[in-house]
């Protein structure tokens, strides 16, 4: 931590710009900086919070939680820089240049032509009307098992994003019947195939015991991000022709959206209530730098989509139960 906090005064003193250096590693080392940076407004605000009292023996076990609290975020700070170098490591050092945006609109196809005059993406068919059913159980914050189901609609409905027009994709995420989570989804299919992601908001709502009404309240937008808006970039969601050992940067908001996948099988075997598939499934291992240790494997049958997602090193399993196709 005092290397960390060295720095960063170092910094803050001479002005520094970090140089000229640049690539993935080096975006990687700014990243941890403006961690630290994060840690230390987020101690400092703590202090003041508890500071705010007439009540000494409050405030002192108040400053000490936060320290506390100060020292695991340092921690995650170092976690998520090892884990960002780690990709970087598998992706050569490359910058996550893509050809996305204005200068690369007639490379994209009509949204709204896919499954009509143009074949969809086997891995994911983005057909107008197309609807994925999807269940699993799970453990939440405070420990209890919990059964989710989530629902995957592809609209008819268009967002241009960077002159690229992209399919809107609903998708709602319900535990015990109440839906926590909200969200559109923005994609769109290249003259190759590949489905490329542009964006999404996401609504998180939470239950709160207590009210009246007992109705779920938005919360945050956490992980919502659009190409070209903040630093956003788009990246691709999954290729027509996956090539095995391939790491793809799934999308690019610093700090909020890092999703990447590495295409690890095109001969996987799976079963879900929907469909399934034996020794032709593509598998990738799913994970984001920003949550270190934590992988997933998705399993997708071609003509279907998604079917089966697992998480390493846990029973956590989501399934596809009903698949509806236009």
């Amino acid at each position: 931590m005092k290397r960390l906090f060295a720095i960063l005064g170092g910094i803050l003193l001479s002005g520094s710009t970090m140089g000229m250096e640049h690539g993935c590693a080096a975006s990687a080392q700014s990243l941890f900086l403006a961690c630290g940076f994060d840690v230390k407004e987020g101690y400092l605000n703590g202090l003041a919070t508890c500071g705010d009292t007439n009540d000494q023996e409050s405030a002192t076990e108040c400053s000490a939680e936060v320290a506390e609290a100060r020292e695991e975020d340092v921690e995650e700070c170092d976690e998520v820089l090892e884990a960002r170098l780690e990709l970087c490591e598998k992706l050569d050092d490359a910058a996550h240049d893509v050809e996305f945006g204005e200068e690369f609109t007639e490379n994209f196809v009509d949204p709204l032509q896919i499954g009509v005059t143009i074949d969809p993406n086997p891995w994911f068919p983005l057909v107008q009307g197309n609807v994925w059913v999807y269940e699993g159980s799970g453990v939440d914050e405070d420990g209890e098992e919990v059964e989710e189901t989530i629902t995957v609609t592809v609209t008819s409905a268009v967002k241009l994003i960077e002159g690229v027009r992209c399919l809107v994709v609903n998708d709602t995420a319900e535990e015990d019947g109440v839906v926590l989570e909200d969200t559109d989804d923005w994609f769109a299919q290249d003259v190759d195939g590949n489905v490329w992601y542009c964006g999404e908001i996401s609504l998180s709502q939470e239950l709160f015991d207590g009210d009246e009404p007992e109705e779920p309240e938005l919360v945050e937008l956490e992980g919502s991000w659009k190409s070209g808006r903040e630093g956003a970039e788009a990246g691709m969601l999954l290729p027509f022709e996956p090539v095995v050992g391939d790491v793809i940067r799934q999308e690019v908001l610093y700090a909020d959206a890092e999703d990447v996948i590495e295409l690890e099988s095109l001969e996987g075997t799976e079963s879900a209530p929907a469909a399934s598939c034996s020794g032709d499934c593509l598998v990738t291992l799913d994970y984001t730098p920003l949550e270190p240790g934590v992988f997933e494997n998705k399993y997708y049958a071609a003509g279907i989509g998604l079917i089966v997602e697992t998480e390493v090193d846990s029973s956590e399993r989501l399934e596809l139960i009903e698949f509806t196709s236009n």
